[in-house]
């Protein structure tokens, strides 16, 4: 190893020590340790562009131990991502452009938001997957327009992580060659050693999982770190694990001991470790050579290789004219859900709304070709699944994911798929098992990004299996999380409304939810209504002296209800809600109109917990107690959930 990269790799160290210091808060200990991987990484092997970070066959990194984001700052304050001194300086501060931990769309470089142990290597699977698919589909033996790799490092936290192995397992099961994980192998976290509670073989473990694994025996030994990543590189059938050792805190006076992982070494202990390194520069001080060294190891490597990309796509559009085309179309993810091929279903005709919204999908995959995804081992209860086949390790072009019982796992990877870009993500499950799920779903709201999610079997309305398997809470829990979307539709045309929001959406996650049970298809329901959230589904002949609001399963019995009530002369309006999110971002005057605050006497409905709804009436009819086993028939009569019931809950509101 040259002097220079020595002299670079202590100033990436010392960078991230004295910025930590500066915030009194951090984690020094990785940034010690994993410098010289993630140092190897940047100026030998990573395909990117400083300049241009949205260059679309750029190698994607991930620093799934996003605690380490000191190191990461580092590494793109040197590399010319725009980040500054004095931004490495206001690092954790409010509105500095260094938080805490990563943050996506926040800092240019940062390709996902990590910190949540284990999210970012499951993420990454779904990256290197969209980078399989659009390999298959568009290279060529002469020309290759999509040919970039996965990146991640991680650390022994990461790996103790359920959704890791989840992610993992399948990840080896598709042979996603272009994965390489750095692993950051130093046997200490943050309660102490590493074998107080966790001896398992990391080797045995990934080589069971069909992984290729590698180690090296000394974190400081770039020319092996770099030897490593180039068999990685070569073994293009199997993801590939790195075992790097190394010691955490390096070269500070408590390095090797749980201390220095999260807390800052301080003014003496970094005085220590400037002398150990023998590092002779003041608190973010940068040597111009080190400046220089990166500009031609990342900057210009850099620029030269997005150029020779443009090269690339030039001699592809000339050759494969029809491909190229249809290549920008992914990139740009401009595709549309065309509208008229869709199923069109007759007022007063049953389905259950799984069943509509499966052949729907059906319809938007044969029309949208970067439409891919799947279920948790459930399509035939979800109908969810994609176009063209399963994706495997030997037919690539499959968009029908199998994510088999790994629904945790399920959610992170269609997160990767759609931070790649060129392709629009979809996953499956019953709604229950969105509590597996829920890290991930608000992850994908922190990062703005548009995944799908898809949960059928949405009330108590499962029926026989019972408690374990009916929702009660998961409606509220995910209507709470905020930039996120959740639609219960009341029937096809709700359905359609539904799918085109998700499809369409630039910067929110959007979760569907659909029943197992047949719902009519009702005369007054609206797709224009529901991307207001909210609308009039009902309204009485005579002026409405009451509001009952439903959604999904529930509309058409309150419909029912108003129609018995009118018989009372009770008039009242009933308005369709499948969308508290999407109602909230209605101006005041029309969420006027639709509730008017004149009329006070109000009830809202849902085979679900009542929390979420008393933003809107003081009275709700709901569940808030756990399910029963029954069959279906005998479920609405023990919850109350039939016109004779609800037309008195309704006369006996003061």
């Amino acid at each position: 190893m040259e002097n220079i990269e020595q002299l670079s790799i202590n100033t990436i160290r010392l960078l991230g020590v004295d910025a930590i210091n500066k915030a009194k808060s951090g984690h020094p200990g990785i940034v010690l340790g994993a410098a010289p991987m993630a140092f190897t990484l940047f100026t030998r092997h990573l395909k990117a562009n400083p300049a241009d970070t949205e260059w679309f066959d750029r190698d994607r990194f991930v620093l799934s131990a996003g605690h380490g984001s000191a190191l990461l700052y580092s590494m793109l304050h040197l590399c010319g991502y725009g980040l500054t001194i004095d931004d490495l300086k206001e690092f954790r501060q409010k509105g500095s452009m260094t938080p805490g931990h990563p943050e996506y769309r926040h800092t240019k470089g940062v390709e996902m938001t990590t910190g949540p142990l284990g999210q970012g290597i499951s993420t990454a699977v779904g990256m290197a997957i969209a980078e399989s698919y659009m390999a298959n589909k568009f290279n060529k033996s002469d020309i290759k327009p999509i040919n970039h790799n996965t990146y991640v490092i991680c650390g022994d936290g990461d790996l103790e992580e359920g959704i890791s192995m989840e992610a993992c397992s399948l990840a080896g099961h598709l042979a996603l060659g272009k994965l390489i994980v750095l692993y950051d192998s130093n046997d200490i976290q943050l309660d102490g050693e590493v074998a107080l509670t966790n001896t398992d073989s990391i080797k045995g473990k990934f080589e069971a999982m069909n992984w290729q694994y590698l180690r090296v025996e000394d974190g400081n030994d770039v020319d092996a770190i770099d030897e490593a990543i180039k068999e990685a590189k070569a073994c293009q059938n199997k993801p590939t694990i790195i075992e790097i050792k190394t010691v955490i805190g390096y070269g500070a006076p408590n390095s090797g001991e749980s201390a220095v992982h999260g807390a800052p070494l301080g003014e003496d202990n970094t005085k220590a470790l400037r002398k150990a390194l023998a590092y002779d520069y003041e608190p973010f001080d940068v040597d111009k050579s080190v400046y220089d060294f990166f500009k031609k190891t990342v900057i210009e490597k850099g620029d030269q290789a997005d150029s020779e990309w443009s090269v690339t796509l030039q001699k592809y559009e000339k050759k494969y004219a029809d491909d190229y085309k249809e290549l920008m179309h992914f990139i740009d993810n401009d595709y549309e859900i065309i509208d008229e091929n869709l199923p069109t279903y007759e007022v007063g005709s049953k389905e259950a709304t799984r069943k509509i919204l499966g052949k729907m999908l059906d319809q938007i995959s044969a029309d949208m070709p970067n439409a891919i995804g799947g279920s948790a081992d459930l399509t035939p209860s979800t109908f969810v699944k994609g176009a063209n086949g399963v994706f495997e390790a030997d037919t690539r072009h499959g968009r029908n994911i199998k994510f088999g019982v790994r629904e945790h796992a399920m959610t992170a990877i269609v997160n990767g798929i759609t931070i790649h870009g060129g392709l629009k993500a979809f996953g499956a499950g019953f709604f229950i098992f969105s509590d597996y799920m829920k890290p991930s779903l608000r992850l994908a709201s922190i990062m703005q990004i548009p995944s799908i999610f898809i949960f059928s079997h949405d009330t108590v309305c499962v029926g026989e299996d019972g408690p374990t398997h009916q929702p009660i809470e998961q409606l509220t829990m995910l209507r709470s999380i905020p930039n996120f979307d959740v639609i219960r539709p009341a029937d096809a045309v709700e359905v359609k409304a539904a799918l085109k929001i998700a499809f369409e959406s630039k910067l929110t996650p959007t979760a569907i939810t659909t029943t197992r049970q047949p719902l009519t298809n009702l005369s007054t329901t609206s797709e224009d209504g529901v991307r207001h959230g909210a609308y009039i589904a009902y309204e009485p002949k005579k002026k409405a002296t009451g509001i009952i609001i439903a959604c999904g399963s529930e509309l058409e019995l309150c419909i029912e209800v108003a129609k018995t009530l009118a018989q009372q002369e009770e008039y009242v309006r009933v308005v369709s809600m499948p969308s508290q999110f999407l109602f909230e971002k209605q101006d005041k005057k029309y969420q006027e109109k639709i509730l008017p605050s004149t009329i006070t006497k109000r009830l809202a409905v849902e085979m679900g917990h009542p929390m979420s709804w008393y933003k809107y009436s003081k009275n709700v009819y709901g569940i808030d107690t756990f399910g029963i086993s029954s069959p279906l028939k005998y479920i609405h009569e023990y919850y109350g959930f039939t016109v004779d019931n609800l037309v008195n809950v309704y006369k006996n509101i003061d």
